[in-house]
C-alpha cells in the first residue's frame, strides 16, 4: 500500500495548493444537463433497469454477516433480497422468495439460521438456496425439485464489502468492478470494523441526492455552521476510476502539513484533508475521526423520490457505555446534518425542477464530479454503444 499513501500525499500537496491559491480542480468547460433527466418516468425506469439492476451494488459489509449462517434480508427497489453466509463461509445472495407461492422467506432484518421456512406453507430452504423440504410432500405431487431452489443473484465479496447484481445470471467480479478504487477500500480493512447502525432517509430523485455528494461548492452557503468551519467551500480534488470517484476535500488546517515531514502527508487523512469514496451508481463513504458514514441511494417508488440508507461503522467497538453513547450521538448528528442541510435542500431542488423555471441545469467547471457522474449515467443508458467512455475533466 506504499504507493497508495504516496498518492494520497501528492493529492494532499495539490489540495494545499488549492487552499493557498484559492483554486480547485476544474473540468474543461461547463455542462448542461436536461431537467427532464430528473423527471422523465421512462428514463427513470431505464436507470433502474440498466444501472441498478445490471451493475454490482454494495449491499452489505462483511461485518454485517460475520459468522456462518448469518443473513441480511432487505428490500431493494421493491425487490426482496437476502444475503447469506453459508457453512462454507461464502456469501451468497438470492431473491427472498419461496418457489411455491412466492411468499418471502425471511422478514427484512438480520439473523442467524442455516435454513429458512416459508411462513405460508412451510417449505424449507437451506441458506445456500437449495430446497430442503416440501410440507406433506406425499400429497403435493411430483415436481422437479432442482427447478424449485431459490433464485440466486450474482454475488461477490471483496475488501470487506458484499456486492450483488439484482439480475440473475450475470457475471460479477467485484475486484474488477472496483478497479483502481480497490486499494483504497482494501487499505481501510473494513472487514475488521464495528457496525453500529443504519437509518433510512427519504429524499428527492436519486440523482438530485447524489449530486450533493459530488461537490463542495455548496459548503459555504448550505453548511455554514457544520461543514464550512472545517472545510473551505469550492476547494476539491477529483480522480476517476472507471465510473467511481475519489473526492478529496482539504480542511482549513491543511496548512499545518508544512510542519510535518512530506513523506507523512499521505497518512494524514482526517488531519488536514478528507476523502469521500464514491462507487457508481449509488454509494458514498465518508470517514471522519469520530465515525464512518456510508450512504446507499436507491430510486424510490416514483421518479421524484429516493430512499437512502445511512450506515454508521467504526474501526473498533466502543468499550464503555459512555463511549457508545457518544458514538451514537455523533452518528445522529451527522444524520441530521445530511437530512436538514442536504436532503431538505434536495426536495426544494426537486420542486424547482418540476416548476418549469428552466430546461437545463448547468454544472460549472468547478463541478467536475457531477459532470463525470452524469456522463457515466448517459454512457450506461446508451444501448447503441456509441457514447464514448467518460474521462474525468475531459
Amino acid at each position: 500500500m506504499t504507493d497508495l499513501y504516496e498518492k494520497y500525499g501528492d493529492i494532499a500537496e495539490r489540495m494545499l495548493h488549492f487552499v493557498e491559491s484559492r483554486t480547485t480542480d476544474q473540468a474543461r468547460s461547463t455542462m448542461r444537463v436536461p431537467v427532464e433527466n430528473y423527471l422523465d418516468p421512462a428514463r427513470w425506469e431505464r436507470e433502474k433497469e440498466r444501472l441498478f439492476k445490471r451493475l454490482p451494488l454494495m449491499l452489505a459489509l462483511t461485518i454485517e454477516l460475520p459468522e456462518k449462517n448469518d443473513y441480511k434480508a432487505m428490500t431493494v427497489m421493491d425487490l426482496p433480497v437476502i444475503i447469506t453466509r453459508g457453512k462454507d463461509g461464502k456469501a451468497r445472495a438470492f431473491l427472498n422468495v419461496c418457489k411455491h407461492r412466492a411468499a418471502h422467506l425471511a422478514a427484512d432484518g438480520k439473523g442467524n439460521c442455516s435454513r429458512f421456512s416459508c411462513p405460508y406453507h412451510g417449505w424449507t430452504y437451506a441458506n445456500d438456496g437449495k430446497l430442503l423440504g416440501i410440507a406433506e410432500a406425499s400429497t403435493f405431487g411430483e415436481v422437479d425439485r432442482s427447478q424449485l431452489n431459490m433464485t440466486e443473484l450474482p454475488c461477490d465479496e471483496v475488501a470487506g464489502m458484499i456486492f450483488v447484481i439484482l439480475t440473475p445470471g450475470l457475471a460479477i467480479d467485484a475486484r474488477e468492478w472496483l478497479g483502481g478504487m480497490y486499494d483504497d477500500f482494501a487499505a481501510l480493512k473494513l472487514e475488521s470494523w464495528y457496525f453500529h447502525k443504519s437509518r433510512e432517509m427519504p429524499g428527492a430523485n436519486w440523482k438530485v441526492a447524489y449530486d450533493g455528494y459530488l461537490e463542495g461548492y455548496h459548503f459555504a452557503a448550505a453548511h455554514t455552521e457544520t461543514v464550512a468551519p472545517r472545510s473551505p467551500s469550492n476547494r476539491a480534488h477529483y480522480e476517476g476510476f472507471g465510473p467511481h470517484i475519489r473526492l478529496g476535500f482539504p480542511q482549513r488546517s491543511i496548512t499545518d502539513l508544512k510542519d510535518v515531514p512530506r513523506d507523512q502527508w499521505g497518512h494524514r487523512e482526517n488531519n488536514g484533508y478528507d476523502f469521500i469514496r464514491m462507487l457508481f451508481p449509488n454509494f458514498a463513504l465518508f470517514l471522519a475521526p469520530e465515525m464512518c458514514q456510508f450512504a446507499q441511494l436507491f430510486p424510490g417508488d416514483a421518479p421524484d423520490r429516493n430512499v437512502t440508507i445511512m450506515n454508521y461503522v467504526f474501526p473498533s467497538k466502543p468499550e464503555t457505555e459512555e463511549e457508545m453513547r457518544k458514538l451514537d450521538e455523533m452518528c445522529d448528528f451527522f444524520f441530521k446534518v445530511v437530512e436538514t442541510e442536504d436532503y431538505d435542500l434536495g426536495l426544494q431542488v426537486q420542486n424547482g425542477l418540476e416548476s418549469g423555471a428552466m430546461t437545463h441545469q448547468t454544472f460549472g467547471r468547478n463541478e467536475p464530479g457531477n459532470q463525470f457522474f452524469h456522463k457515466w449515467v448517459d454512457y450506461y443508458l446508451d444501448e447503441s454503444g456509441q457514447t464514448p467512455m467518460p474521462v474525468m475533466k475531459a
